[in-house]
């Protein structure tokens, strides 16, 4: 890997607050070889780049929020004009937005944190086991952020090292995205050699979440037969990994029994408390209905709202619509259908919501739901068995195999909630054509993950914006999105600040 020594944001001290912008003095810059003396130490260092991950800037409200705006399922509440928010779901995405300027000095960030790890685990005296344990964990940190980065910006800033020289920052080139991915994978790679089978919680991840996101990674870059080799590994290791589909798919955002679930590989793991902007969990608000009494929390925002599309092209007898959407609100006491939100609070919308986030995520001491204990899941095992089918059809069409996999994770969408009747849909998948299979699975990831912060990457990576009938026609969910171009959308734009700071990030990305 390059030995780079600069970084966007200087971490000041290992706490999850002070940072500065490129080019800027620094907060405070860590003397790494009075820091790092213990194990203890190491795993403070880690402790940083995962507390991180719960900021705003990152997966709790502006990375998660472009994310889902972005995609073909969650539109933006009309009354929002924030222009930031516009350009995500217009498709109309300008240089100078605020939330790309937000969340990506906050992505190096959590980097910087990981490299500081990284490096002062090399000064510290103990066995080198016991070191790689924990230093696997800042690998898996860095890697994940990477790989959001690569996705979404392509050619991007490449750093393994923690700052030494500020200077030096100034004039920083991009690393292509094919080098970036295989810093990625080697990363895993150290990471799923180091981690253990199981860990105590799904917020520290094991040997399964790094094969996994090995697997997203190889099926982004279109090596499907080690997106499949990785997958397949896990589902062979389901009991030594201690995996499994959860029976019930609302248990999944039921912040009572998700931490006891087998299901998810990694997750960021809310507690219900807020220092600011730190640990609050913003998609409680982001996506519940305004002035809903019916979980308590006074409502949600009704910012990010599925489209009529969304709901009108899901399968009624789906269980999986009913745990993810919200019909009806409770007004002054009153269960009202979502043709009447508006009635209650103007600026409101008039559509389904999204109740993954609110539904069963607990009491919350903040408004709008913003201190709940939710857990976000960054990967779970009904992904990995998707992510196995979709691989193994394009080395091996008409695998039984891989309709087996997908059958598995719509036998659990049938049997709907626990004690229920269940549903005769999805019927089970046999002898499709490799085409066919094709877009049913994508089909099968769109309704399965829905609102967990996967469906714009699935639309980046098969290009389902192209062509007369592309999820951005008129035919879409949303309908016409006039803005989108493929020669240029299905990258974001460098910000803008940091292009001024540094004239070698450029060129910009195509068409911005």
């Amino acid at each position: 890997m390059k030995n780079i020594k600069f970084l966007f944001l200087l971490i000041g001290g290992l706490s999850t607050i002070g940072c500065s912008k490129l080019g800027e003095e620094p907060v405070g810059l860590l003397a790494p070889e009075s820091f790092f003396t213990s194990l203890g130490d190491i795993q403070t260092a880690v402790n940083g780049a995962y507390g991180h991950m719960e900021h705003r800037f990152f997966m709790s409200r502006e990375m998660s929020m472009s994310l889902m705006l972005r995609s073909d399922m969650v539109d933006l509440n009309p009354n929002v004009t924030n222009a930031e928010r516009v350009q995500f779901n217009d498709v109309s995405l300008l240089a100078d937005n605020a939330n790309i300027s937000s969340y990506w000095p906050k992505a190096y960030q959590i980097i910087g944190a990981a490299n500081q790890a990284i490096a002062g685990a090399e000064l510290v005296n103990a066995d080198e086991a016991a070191k790689n344990k924990i230093v696997a964990q800042a690998y898996f940190a860095r890697a994940f952020v990477y790989f959001h980065l690569v996705r979404q910006f392509g050619a991007i800033p490449y750093l393994d090292a923690p700052v030494t020289d500020i200077q030096a920052a100034s004039t920083i080139s991009k690393t292509s995205a094919d080098e970036v991915y295989a810093n990625i994978i080697a990363d895993l790679m150290f990471a799923k050699q180091w981690l253990p089978n199981t860990q105590v919680s799904r917020a520290i991840p094991a040997k399964s979440a790094a094969s996994s996101f090995l697997a997203d990674v190889y099926l982004t870059m279109g090596d499907y037969q080690m997106a499949y080799s990785e997958a397949k590994e896990v589902i062979s290791n389901e009991a030594t990994y201690n995996l499994g589909l959860e029976s019930d798919f609302q248990n999944l955002f039921d912040v009572t029994k998700i931490d006891a679930s087998k299901e998810p590989l990694f997750v960021i793991d809310f507690i219900g408390q807020s220092n600011g902007d730190q640990g609050r969990d913003y998609q409680g608000a982001f996506t519940g209905i305004r002035a809903d009494d019916q979980y308590g929390y006074g409502g949600g925002w009704s910012v990010s709202v599925p489209s009529l599309g969304v709901y009108n092209a899901w399968n009624g007898q789906d269980y999986r619509k009913s745990v993810s959407l919200d019909t009806t609100g409770v007004f002054k006491g009153k269960i009202e259908p979502y043709t009447k939100f508006t009635d209650f609070f103007s600026a409101g919308d008039n559509r389904p919501h999204i109740a993954k986030y609110t539904r069963k995520a607990g009491p919350a001491a903040e408004g709008n739901g913003r201190t709940t204990k939710s857990n976000y899941i960054m990967m779970r095992y009904a992904e990995v068995l998707l992510i196995a089918a979709e691989a193994l059809n394009e080395i091996s069409p008409g695998s039984a195999e891989a309709a087996g996999y997908v059958n598995r994770v719509r036998a659990r969408a049938r049997a709907g909630a626990a004690g229920g009747t269940p549903s005769s849909f999805p019927a089970d998948v046999s002898g499709l054509s490799q085409d066919v299979f094709r877009v049913t699975i994508l089909e099968d990831r769109k309704w399965e993950l829905a609102f967990e912060f996967k469906r714009w990457y699935d639309i980046a990576r098969r290009k389902l914006g192209d062509g007369a009938n592309g999820v951005f026609s008129a035919s879409g969910l949303e309908g016409a999105k006039p803005n989108f171009q493929s020669n240029r959308d299905y990258l974001f734009p460098l910000p803008a600040n940091e292009l001024v700071r540094n004239p070698n990030l450029l060129p910009q990305n195509s068409g911005y």
